[in-house]
């Protein structure tokens, strides 16, 4: 499988883009964990960082990713550029988080 390139920029320096394949996305939506809750309760208290959100962010930050450049390499894609996250409320304790981009081929 050829490497992904991807990039929050609209261009990659030193490529030119020689095919728009159009946008590619990827989501996921979780839910908190009541021992997750527990714990960021009694670090409010203390302050501190939420480790168990961090933990559940990275972790959809990278399904989310992954789904995407999925979607580029099916395309042909060899770049995504311009990626933007996007995340939103769908239920109380619930959140999506979204990303999206231009999939491409560079030379």
């Amino acid at each position: 499988m050829p490497n992904i390139q991807i990039s929050n920029l609209e261009a990659i320096p030193g490529t030119t883009i020689t095919e728009h394949l159009g946008m590619v996305q990827g989501n996921t939506v979780r839910a908190k964990h009541v021992g997750r809750d527990i714990m960021a309760g009694l670090k409010n208290i203390v302050g501190g960082e939420l480790r168990g959100y961090t933990e559940l962010l990275t972790d959809s930050r990278e399904e989310c990713m992954s789904r995407m450049i999925a979607q580029a390499r099916d395309l042909g894609a060899n770049a995504v550029l311009n990626i933007r996250f996007s995340t939103s409320s769908v239920s109380a304790g619930a959140s999506e988080l979204f990303v999206y981009g231009t999939a491409v081929v560079v030379e």
